[in-house]
């Protein structure tokens, strides 16, 4: 048999990049999917490439995928190739996101529609497009603790990250059985360069990224019938199986 093969969304860098490159260390091939590109890159540091190429230097295969999440298009023609290419996902981390830092009724329009369509619709294109392929797999979501917290001060994460959610748990039965679907609410501060160009520049009390792969690493062990839940990183870590809390490291 191959190798199992992960598809990680929002892989160009922060808890994606981090992400591509743990499950490749657990023998996991990887598909990194990212808007940024070395063709195309963003103001933030990091591409689709770099992970691909973090990868492939822990001896796994990788593809990079550059593209859009909210090209359905894009999304169906992914699944295809992996399919055609890998010839099996068995795991599909949806970690893109966007949170746009003013409240949203300061923001003009196409911003709740951006996070809208890229912390929603996306994932709901990943999982249409590539579950049906999935033969006993896995999907984790990843959530935030901003999505039962109204303070936190963006409504428009908040409130797709609370909608993600409830898309899990609604897939999960849709699809109990055949594939697993969690959610992973990150409930502590991880570092990301997204975060560092829109937050205060006092990172003492953020945590490495590493804490997100001892949970999405956990759940890619557990049983099928372990689905439609939130799990968090604190609920994890009290039950010793996410690492205690590690700090990040800048540089």
């Amino acid at each position: 048999m191959s190798d199992p093969v992960a598809v990680v969304t929002g892989a160009s860098r922060g808890i994606g990049r981090r992400l591509a490159e743990d499950l490749a260390e657990r023998g996991f091939d990887v598909v990194c999917v990212a808007r940024s590109s070395r063709a195309q890159p963003a103001k933030l540091p990091g591409t689709v490439e770099d992970a691909a190429e973090a990868v492939e230097k822990r001896g796994r295969r990788a593809l990079a995928a550059a593209l859009d999440v909210r090209d359905e298009e894009a999304v169906a023609a992914l699944a295809a190739r992996v399919a055609d290419e890998w010839g099996r996902c068995d795991l599909l981390v949806n970690n893109a996101a966007i949170a746009p830092p003013r409240p949203a009724l300061e923001e003009p329009p196409r911003r709740w529609r951006l996070a809208v369509d890229v912390n929603l619709n996306a994932p709901f294109w990943f999982m249409y497009h590539f579950c049906p392929r999935m033969q006993g797999g896995r999907v984790i979501n990843v959530s935030s603790v901003a999505a039962v917290m109204p303070t936190f001060g963006r409504a428009s994460y908040s409130t797709t990250k609370r909608a993600l959610e409830a898309l899990t748990e609604a897939l999960a039965h849709d699809l109990r059985g055949k594939v697993a679907v969690n959610a992973l609410r990150i409930d502590v501060p991880v570092y990301s360069e997204g975060f560092e160009a829109t937050l205060p520049p006092d990172w003492t009390h953020f945590e490495d990224a590493v804490v997100v792969s001892d949970a999405v690493l956990w759940l890619t062990l557990q049983p099928l019938a372990h689905t439609g839940r939130i799990e968090s990183i604190t609920g994890l870590r009290e039950r010793g199986i996410v690492r205690p809390a590690t700090p990040h490291r800048r540089g």
